[in-house]
């Protein structure tokens, strides 16, 4: 029975992962279009804070949301890998609450 919680618990982190840097890149992609960046900033900034919010849920969902659609909206910010910071707190600092949440 744990071995079967434990491969959920690491299917649900692979692709949780893998969402959260997909992210990521899309919100650094204004990068490669410097004059038109700060206005592809201002269209993904609330579609990133909702992605963020559906990724996570509860309360990290809630202020990761916020602050990824805060990290859009602020110049020079994007570098800012926001998704994957949230990710690293839930399935690395708060494993063991994510685990029995998931399990």
């Amino acid at each position: 029975m744990k071995e079967i919680n434990s491969n959920k618990f690491n299917n649900v982190k692979q692709k949780t992962l893998i969402y959260a840097i997909i992210i990521d890149l899309i919100g650094m992609l204004s990068y490669l279009m410097p004059a038109a960046g700060e206005i592809i900033d201002f269209i993904w900034a609330p579609i990133s804070g909702f992605l963020i919010f559906l990724l996570f849920r509860n309360k990290l969902g809630i202020i990761g949301g916020a602050a990824g659609f805060i990290e859009e909206l602020m110049p020079q910010t994007d570098i800012i890998p926001t998704a994957t910071i949230l990710w690293f707190i839930k399935f690395v600092i708060k494993k063991k609450q994510t685990s029995k949440k998931i399990g």
